[in-house]
């Protein structure tokens, strides 16, 4: 990426991290909203840093979290035993975002934080898959696509379209 792409991916971070953790924050309390961003901000890394990685694809981001945070939540309710049903969690969300074609690594934190989140995150059950894991998904593609449109090479833009866009002008 040159200077000009690094910068507008640090701003587009700060903005969809900032977004999340208002999020997050207004559905729990600040003790627990750390560990949710834990993976937020892994995401932020890899969408806005590396935006050609395959691991940054739209389908990867939200379906990876979103396996991952139906596994974790399965597993702390089926598991009494956190650190083996934190463990169990990241196994079986690694087997199904495989087969899913999702492979997002910060799953694996979303995963274990549906585990072992805290009270509040246990509460919330599978409504957690949705508010934050999926809101959070969310709000992260929708400021990555919005940075995509200033990018030089817009990961979101298959290049096939981009050139036959610049052979029928030309």
């Amino acid at each position: 990426m040159s200077n000009q792409e690094v910068l507008i991916s640090i701003v587009g971070a700060f903005i969809a991290t900032l977004l999340a953790s208002f999020f997050s924050y207004t559905i729990l309390s600040a003790e627990q909203t750390p560990i949710i961003l834990a993976s937020t901000g892994a995401s932020a890394m890899l969408i806005f840093g590396l935006p050609h990685s395959p691991v940054s694809k739209p389908w990867h981001l939200v379906g990876g979290h979103l396996v991952s945070a139906l596994v974790g939540v399965t597993c702390q309710k089926l598991v009494a035993n956190p650190i083996f049903a934190s463990s169990l969690a990241i196994a079986i969300a690694m087997l199904l975002m495989h087969y899913l074609r999702c492979i997002h690594p910060p799953g694996g934190a979303t995963a274990v934080t549906a585990v072992i989140g805290g009270e509040q995150v246990e509460a919330l059950g599978y409504f957690f898959v949705i508010l934050p894991v999926f809101f959070n998904s969310i709000i992260l593609l929708s400021i990555a696509i919005a940075v995509a449109t200033l990018r030089e090479n817009n990961p979101f833009y298959p290049e096939e379209a981009a050139h036959s866009k610049a052979t029928v002008s030309s």
